[in-house]
């Protein structure tokens, strides 16, 4: 992502203009735009225009249209962004306060207006255009007849390609068919490889599934590389990585992101960290669960004694609609590194964030224990059921006394 322009005002007001070059920008283009926000493009309108004579004809017209934002669809396989709203400048083809759907593109410019930028909106935008943060990975996650080729980029996992082909079993005496399915299988798989990886970017190309089926199809593309002098594949042989994992579904990149070689090859990338302090929080909740918290409510409760070492939070709840929502988060995380601590922001789109969010998408490592946090909590709900059981009596009284 480039950035052409900025200008933010001293009360947080104000537009930056992008140019996004890459399917990962517009994720982040996705996390930026919020609901009133103004965003200005150029888009395509169908005009109808009706002649004197009474017959009507149709158009498509490129035009520049500002409109404030109600709703956003991504679909991150495609990479597309289609935002809806009203129409807020004037134009000589559309009318003030129509509806218009703009269809963001890469490699051209748009620009968004917020009333208030905030700290982690303005790190979204640092983020994007910081090429140095860039540190893409690749992994072929497989088993007999099922492969998904994916990119985990520092925010997303996407799979690329998801392959699946039938493969004969052995039969008594023969084994020529299903060692034919399985050639088949690999080709498709080593295609797959060169058709979606850029080998200049990745800094690691994994190949994970359960038994040997990692290190024949390893075998199989060095094999293939030599017969055909793929010089690139070739030089590239010391970013290859195998690892064992239970199948070759995408939900066990988990598994295979924990894997001790894995952290130790992709050590200095977000998504190794992500998945190493997760693992730190399991652990932490086993272990001494008075320094491992999750909701918000406890959260904040170790916010306001300083306590918290290291925060995770889904991007997610920054996109919330609800701007008093997103306002206490983003006061959580300004809390936290105002006291010292770190803050990790886990994408959705990431194994690592999928899991998060089953935990409400917030948790803290704690730096000290606090087992009044879980005390309060329960001399609250005993009140609670006080007051409950007052009232509940006060209408029975009123009821005897039939008033």
């Amino acid at each position: 992502m480039k950035l052409i322009k900025k200008s933010i005002e001293k009360d947080k007001s104000g537009y930056v203009t992008l140019y996004p070059e890459e399917l990962e920008d517009m994720w982040h283009v996705y996390n930026l735009i919020q609901t009133e926000d103004q965003l200005k493009a150029t888009t395509i309108r169908r005009i109808q225009s009706e002649s004197a004579t009474g017959s009507s004809s149709s158009q498509r017209v490129r035009l520049t249209l500002t409109i404030v934002v109600e709703t956003v669809d991504f679909d991150p396989q495609a990479g597309l962004l289609r935002i809806n709203g009203r129409v807020s400048s004037e134009s000589q083809y559309v009318k003030m306060n129509s509806y218009h759907t703009i269809d963001l593109e890469l490699n051209r410019n748009f620009t968004l207006f917020k009333n208030e930028w905030d700290t982690i909106a303005l790190e979204r935008v640092e983020d994007a255009c910081d090429i140095t943060k860039q540190a893409d990975v690749a992994a072929i996650v497989c088993q007999e007849g099922l492969a998904n080729v994916c990119l985990v980029t520092q925010h997303m996992t996407i799979v690329r390609q998801r392959i699946e082909t039938p493969i004969p079993r052995k039969r008594k005496g023969s084994v020529t068919n299903y060692e034919k399915g399985l050639g088949r299988f690999y080709d498709q798989v080593y295609q797959a490889l060169l058709r979606h990886v850029n080998f200049d970017v990745v800094k690691g190309i994994i190949i994970a599934s359960p038994g040997f089926v990692k290190d024949q199809l390893y075998h199989y593309i060095f094999d293939q590389a030599v017969k055909t002098d793929n010089k690139m594949l070739m030089e590239n042989r010391p970013k290859f990585l195998l690892v064992h994992c239970s199948s070759g579904h995408k939900h066990s990149l988990q598994e295979v992101m924990q894997d001790d070689s894995v952290k130790a090859k992709l050590a200095d990338t977000k998504a190794a960290r992500e998945v190493a302090a997760l693992d730190k929080f399991y652990v932490m909740l086993n272990n001494d669960p008075d320094r491992a918290f999750y909701g918000f409510k406890h959260v904040a409760k170790a916010n306001e004694r300083g306590a918290i070492g290291t925060l995770m939070v889904t991007d997610a709840l920054f996109r919330s609609a609800d701007i008093a929502t997103r306002r206490k988060y983003i006061e959580l995380v300004e809390g936290v590194r105002a006291s010292g601590g770190q803050v990790l922001v886990f994408s959705t789109l990431h194994v690592s964030g999928e899991q998060l969010n089953q935990l409400t998408g917030v948790a803290a490592i704690l730096t000290f224990p606090l087992p009044d946090i879980e005390e309060e909590d329960e001399e609250e709900v005993a009140e609670e059921n006080d007051d409950t059981q007052a009232n509940s009596d006060e209408m029975d009284v009123a009821d005897d006394l039939g008033l």
